[in-house]
């Protein structure tokens, strides 16, 4: 099969890979690293697939410089990754731990020695578990992303790392995924820290986002270069244009997009906020001051896209949503798009990238140049009897939505760079080891890595865009 053509993006388009902390690093107990929610969620029976664990993960704690030469090898100009809060502060405020500060000063330092551009994710999802529920004896709130001193505590935090790394960082990204963290983790209970609560949902988003404006603030202080946040924003269709199903697909905006993007990039609280949460829509959590802390401006926006949502009103809703459930806003998802899905049973439908960057460009003025942060296919991978991994169906996504970030690009949508998840198959949250992302493939037995046609297409890709831009290699 002839690999598909490589999409042409303007000259200045960087390229880049990502991973994360707790699904890669591996060491869970090494060198003075605290516990996080991840380590305690995964640890408990019946929470991951097969009960994995991120204990070992791909072990890149020992193994980063063969990693920072598969990034060096493909070509990337830039490496998205996250710092290990727990690795840094082990009690998630306090004394820093010197051996894990050393651990990123020694990564961080490998991917310039290469030419590689550190992207920093201060968070993603490892909250210290001393902060979730503290060890006895501790004089610590707990509560996590529940209470405000959470918040508080990641602004330390945030100051620590661009203390640290400021002057060898060029991009900050403050939080991946609040979605997830809120309401993955606090009301729908497959995330840590594997609860299903309303109210404690609710506090958690609003507190997220304090703690990003915080962050923003403490960064900017430290004299960081460019400051942002990676959202996994919907693009979200109308199963039809009924009534009931056009105010099921408001409420769907409110709870995966605009609680987000309303007070980042537009100043103020959704609109709709009452008529999807009901009772807890004006929460005890929220003080005078906070928003124009969240709504700060962003450098730039990290875009994380993997596949559309179409919703319809769903046959019965709890009588009063916020009081109980705050996932149950009365949607119902339906898959209508005749396409080919991943492993993880998303559809593949590049198109929809266009139409969401598209639509952010129209509803934000104060939208900042967009990074996609995430974009990428878990395949069936295996190892062919020739010794590689002949994913052609992960090239074709790739090239497809490499395509779609052109055609937005083309329509005056302002994205300047693009990161695939992920560099190494890894850890993959509640599903364990059974989904494979990476561009590498990794032996979890031996922890060999193999790099997969796609790296290879890849590798071409961005030898050809600078062939064609007349950009210089690294």
């Amino acid at each position: 099969m002839h690999p598909p053509d490589f999409p042409e993006l303007p000259a200045g388009f960087r390229f880049g890979a990502a991973t994360a902390a707790y699904q890669i690093e591996g060491a869970h107990d090494a060198d003075g690293r605290g516990p996080s929610i991840w380590d305690t969620f995964s640890h408990t029976p019946g929470r991951t697939l097969n009960g994995a664990t991120g204990d070992t993960a791909c072990d890149h704690y020992h193994r980063y410089r063969e990693d920072v030469g598969l990034l060096r090898d493909l070509g990337v100009d830039s490496y998205r990754f996250s710092l290990s809060w727990p690795r840094l502060i082990p009690a998630g405020t306090g004394p820093a731990n010197p051996r894990g500060l050393d651990f990123y000063d020694r990564l961080i330092d490998e991917l310039l020695a290469a030419g590689i551009a550190p992207a920093v994710t201060l968070y993603h999802w490892d909250l210290p578990q001393a902060l979730e529920t503290p060890p006895p004896g501790s004089t610590a709130t707990g509560g996590g992303w529940r209470v405000r001193e959470t918040a508080e505590a990641f602004a330390e935090y945030a100051a620590l790392a661009a203390a640290r790394y400021g002057d060898r960082v060029e991009r900050w990204i403050t939080l991946n995924e609040p979605y997830c963290s809120a309401f993955v983790g606090h009301a729908e209970g497959r995330h840590a820290p594997g609860t299903q609560e309303g109210r404690g949902a609710l506090a958690a988003a609003h507190h997220l986002l304090l703690a990003h404006g915080l962050a923003v603030q403490a960064l900017r202080s430290a004299g960081a270069q460019e400051v942002g946040i990676t959202l996994n924003i919907d693009r979200i269709h109308a199963a039809s244009d009924r009534p009931e199903d056009l105010a099921a697909v408001r409420r769907a905006e409110v709870l995966h997009n605009e609680t987000w993007t309303e007070p980042l990039l537009g100043g103020r609280y959704p609109r709709g906020e009452h008529e999807t949460w009901g009772a807890l829509a004006d929460g005890a959590w929220r003080r005078p001051g906070d928003l124009r802390l969240i709504g700060a401006p962003l450098d730039f926006l990290g875009v994380n896209f993997y596949r559309p949502v179409t919703v319809a009103a769903a046959a019965h809703r709890t009588p009063d949503p916020g009081l109980r459930d705050a996932v149950d806003i009365g949607v119902t998802e339906l898959d209508p798009y005749g396409t080919r899905h991943t492993t993880m049973g998303w559809p593949v439908v590049p198109p929809a990238l266009t139409e969401l960057l598209r639509d952010l460009h129209t509803r934000y003025p104060r939208l900042p140049p967009v990074w996609i942060t995430e974009n990428g296919s878990a395949e069936d991978d295996t190892v062919a009897p020739d010794g590689l991994v002949h994913d052609t169906d992960r090239i074709a996504y790739l090239a497809d939505h490499l395509a779609a970030v052109a055609d937005a690009v083309a329509q005056g949508v302002d994205v300047r760079g693009y990161h695939v998840w992920s560099l190494l198959d890894n850890f993959e949250w509640a599903r364990g080891y059974d989904q494979r992302f990476g561009l590498v493939h990794i032996d979890y037995d031996t922890l060999n890595r193999t790099p997969k046609d796609s790296y290879r297409w890849y590798q071409g890709m961005i030898t050809a865009h600078r062939a064609r831009t007349e950009e210089p290699a690294r």
